[in-house]
């Protein structure tokens, strides 16, 4: 394949061993992103498996505790207790560059610093079920958040990962591979041109002396 792609001249072959220099540069480069990028990735996985299982415990409670007000309190009641909520959450999203890859930063603010403004309703018509219900959801909100952006990272990561494994594998298994092949070509075809030239001048030598010698 070398001899039908390949200009076997030097200028080819000083062309093809620089682009050989960079591809195993950039190789080692993008090897060293992807696992510096798969170390990272499976630090996000633990974390992200750490806090679904603490949301699901805490969103699991909530729920128990609605259900026990729920039997507890009349649905009329307890549609009008939670109908205008009296806290309000505003989230931020902006973007960290982790090894090329932007992943989300949430943070997060509500309207008053008072912790008592999420209960929107009195309490002299409401159980302590329905306090632990919304006390329950309000503190698992950080996490629902922080669970949020670590799932995003890990899927931006992971679409990184992959691009960059295409990378390092086409460098390794084709480019590289296809420059050491031309280079190798091109090597056997200069030797191959440079002793055909040597025996051509020693038989010219050779008619040369025949001729002045008489021999």
């Amino acid at each position: 394949m070398a001899s039908k792609t390949v200009n076997p001249t030097r200028m080819e072959l000083t062309r093809l061993k620089k682009k050989l220099v960079t591809a195993m540069r950039g190789h080692k480069l993008l090897k060293d992103k992807r696992d510096e990028l798969m170390r990272q990735f499976l630090d996000l996985v633990r974390e992200n498996k750490e806090l679904r299982e603490k949301v699901e415990k805490g969103i699991h409670s909530a729920n128990k505790n609605f259900v026990l007000a729920r039997a507890s309190m009349s649905d009329q009641i307890l549609n009008t207790a939670l109908l205008a909520p009296k806290q309000e959450v505003t989230v931020e999203v902006s973007t960290k560059n982790i090894m090329s890859v932007d992943i989300p930063v949430m943070n997060w603010n509500t309207r008053t610093p008072d912790p008592n403004d999420i209960y929107s309703y009195g309490f002299a018509f409401t159980s302590a079920d329905l306090d632990d219900a919304v006390k329950s959801l309000a503190d698992i909100l950080p996490d629902m958040l922080h669970l949020a952006e670590c799932e995003k990272s890990c899927q931006l990561m992971a679409v990184e990962i992959e691009k960059t494994r295409r990378r390092v594998n086409a460098l390794e298994h084709v480019v590289i591979p296809e420059t050491q092949a031309g280079i190798k070509y091109i090597t056997m075809k200069l030797d191959e041109n440079e002793r055909s030239t040597q025996i051509r001048l020693m038989k010219v030598k050779d008619m040369m002396l025949k001729e002045a010698h008489g021999y």
